[in-house]
């Protein structure tokens, strides 16, 4: 019985950062260059169970058979999908019409790759992100705005974009190179989030299902362990 309780355990906090994952995309339904992202899950080892009630006096070892302890959390993915590209009519405002991203220098160095291309000037008339950030050029530097001239971006492109690490606020990482392009950018334009609303919402309700049907396993386990305690332990 207590195997069991971890059991739905396990259950139970998986289903609770599905639900938290379908929450934070529908959140962002509106969030410029937003991707969604999804979790998977792989069903844990098989382990053997024994007990000692096997032969005449049952105290030798008795090969119950393989368990497994329920399901695990084994990873996450981008969506890859683009979204639809929206008219601002804004200068500094740019999507890109294809593959790559934008390449970008954080506060500490570190370069963030975005689809997010609502950028801002400072007074030096630098692209920056509305975080502050550094939006580079082909010349691996600052991107200087200048009337009627189209910025040169600095547009990086990765084979597996599933794999791409989010560091929230639209920013992605990888731990593996990409590949410089010539992407296609068009301004006065914003990519949109490509977050299904419908998708996610049927992911909720299959999420809520399973929960009660978790509860439901906890309930019977719970009365099988009272009668265990309160009723053969009478006898």
């Amino acid at each position: 019985m207590i195997r069991s309780l971890d059991t739905l355990y396990k259950s139970v906090h998986l289903l609770q950062k599905r639900q938290e994952n379908s929450n934070s995309n529908i959140a962002n339904t509106n969030t410029t260059g937003y991707k969604a992202k999804s979790l998977f899950q792989r069903t844990l080892e098989e382990v053997p169970l024994h007990n000692y009630e096997d032969g005449i006096k049952m105290d030798q070892r008795h090969e119950i058979g393989g368990f497994t302890f329920g399901n695990e959390l084994a990873g996450a993915y981008l969506n890859a999908e683009r979204g639809a590209l929206k008219n601002t009519e804004r200068l500094t405002d740019f999507a890109l019409n294809g593959e790559g991203y934008f390449t970008i220098r954080m506060n500490n160095g570190q370069l963030a790759y975005t689809r997010n291309g609502n950028f801002i000037k400072n007074d030096q008339n630098q692209l920056l992100t509305q975080e502050g950030y550094q939006v580079l050029g082909a010349n691996n530097q600052p991107i200087v705005m200048q009337d009627n001239v189209k910025p040169n971006f600095l547009i990086t492109n990765f084979q597996d974009e599933s794999a791409l690490i989010s560091n929230g606020d639209t920013y992605y990482t990888s731990n593996q190179p990409g590949q410089v392009i010539q992407g296609s950018v068009v301004q006065g334009y914003l990519e949109g989030s490509n977050v299904s609303v419908a998708d996610e919402m049927v992911k909720m309700i299959q999420t809520s299902r399973e929960f009660e049907a978790n509860q439901k396993a906890l309930q019977t386990v719970n009365e099988t362990l009272d009668k265990a305690v309160n009723e053969l332990g009478r006898v």
